[in-house]
């Protein structure tokens, strides 16, 4: 009924880059009936995993007011100290705090002076290139032992679909943008599929150590760290670890300063440690916190109508009729092809305690589940939050006379539609 591939043409000319990356993402897994979280933990959390399984980080300690990270400078007794913000983006040091304050990366000597950065970061909202205006709030910061390192390499392990499985990626050029090393210097890339049945072997880890400029004193380090980086890949079903820098000090060691890593949502129910444990839902959308709990996929934007539909790529059409209509859609939400009564009240409750929101559009394709049962789960959803603001109902399927007639007869003022362009046009009128 949509032509799916015009549509996403469309969606990726009209939406955000931001917004669409993540919707297009929620799409690609909608065949999974389970909710998509895509899991963002915390630097300091990375380097716990990475303690667990042996790789060689600085020592660290985490701190939560001013005196603990005082503390933790004189538990650590460096030459020089980090003091690093934690929060879910990137670009941290070249960032500003509310309070005037610049930097939420900070390099000291004294431990006096550690307490008085952490005092300046903690509580206040830290805004950067990957921040929304507003800033996020920190709320734990990092002590960090600094570490004098004479070469930057970089060095991944991640799922890739071109070698139907993992692949080592490195390089020796670490410490910067990997996109930009890649485009500048595509030579200085190299990769090395893994074989997932046998696990990465020696001759692999020699391989990629050699590529990336070490010499044969220092190779064993490095393949020994390889070794233990793929074990925490593995063990955690992670998609991706990332380690930009690896670095060598003039002392020969090698450490793992930095670390991204992405994990599959589809192992979280022997992952539940990492899954839940490390999530921080105080940095998400308190929606999509709520969404998350009912099994709703629910991604917040700018517009003021508010959308409801069951399966992500009859979502993003929505949103592009919405659009084509001079409207701005306000979310993205997929209830999912079996959506409850339940489900379908808890996403009203979402939609209408946004303020920006309103008007709702609903658009629901009713296969598994009929259009009747469909309707009575919107009509007393509707009555169970007190809709005040307009509705627009289009719905199409199983029994979709019988769902037209229930809306038509509730006694509610619901607006319905025959497809999806009078429904977008009815919902871009409503609030005219």
């Amino acid at each position: 009924r949509f032509p799916h591939v015009y549509m996403l043409a469309l969606f990726r000319q009209q939406i955000p880059n931001v917004v669409r990356d993540k919707c297009l993402a929620y799409a690609a897994s909608s065949l999974n009936s389970q909710q998509q979280r895509f899991l963002n933990i915390h630097e300091y959390q990375s380097k716990e995993l990475m303690d667990k399984f042996g790789v060689n980080t600085q020592r660290w300690k985490l701190a939560e007011t001013p005196e603990q990270a005082k503390q933790g400078a004189q538990d650590l007794k460096c030459k020089e100290y980090v003091i690093k913000s934690q929060i879910h983006a990137g670009g941290r040091g070249k960032g500003t705090f509310d309070n005037g304050f610049k930097g939420g990366v900070h390099i000291t000597t004294d431990v006096e002076e550690v307490k008085n950065l952490a005092q300046k970061m903690l509580g206040a909202r830290l805004r950067t290139k990957q921040t929304s205006p507003q800033g996020v709030e920190v709320r734990k910061v990092m002590v960090v032992e600094s570490i004098d390192f004479t070469k930057e390499y970089y060095f991944a392990i991640l799922m890739d679909r071109a070698f139907n499985g993992p692949v080592m990626v490195a390089s020796p050029q670490g410490g910067m943008d990997i996109e930009q090393v890649a485009e500048d210097t595509p030579h200085l890339i190299f990769k090395r599929k893994i074989d997932y049945i046998k696990g990465v072997q020696p001759e692999d880890t020699k391989w990629i150590a050699e590529k990336m400029g070490f010499g044969a004193k220092d190779v064993p380090k490095v393949q020994e760290q390889i070794e233990r980086l793929y074990k925490l890949f593995v063990a955690t079903d992670a998609t991706q670890v990332e380690i930009n820098p690896f670095v060598q000090t003039k002392e020969g060691k090698v450490y793992c300063v930095d670390a991204k890593i992405n994990f599959d949502d589809n192992a979280e129910f022997r992952q539940k440690d990492i899954q839940q444990g490390y999530r921080d839902t105080t940095e998400e959308d308190p929606r999509e916190v709520a969404a998350s709990k009912f099994g709703l996929n629910y991604i917040g934007m700018d517009g003021n109508i508010g959308c409801m539909v069951n399966g992500a790529g009859l979502a993003m059409a929505t949103m592009d009729i919405i659009k084509q209509n001079d409207g701005d859609p306000a979310n993205f939400l997929d209830v999912g092809g079996g959506a409850t009564e339940k489900q379908v009240t808890e996403a009203f409750k979402i939609l209408t305690g946004d303020p920006k929101v309103k008007a709702i559009l609903v658009n629901i394709f009713g296969g598994i589940m009929k259009c009747d049962i469909i309707a009575e789960g919107i009509v007393a959803a509707a009555k169970e939050v007190g809709l005040k603001i307009p509705l627009v109902v289009r719905l199409e399927g199983t029994n979709v006379q019988i769902g037209q007639k229930i809306l038509q007869e509730s006694g509610l003022p619901i607006i319905t539609a025959n497809n999806l362009d009078q429904a977008a046009q009815k919902a871009v009128a409503a609030i005219q």
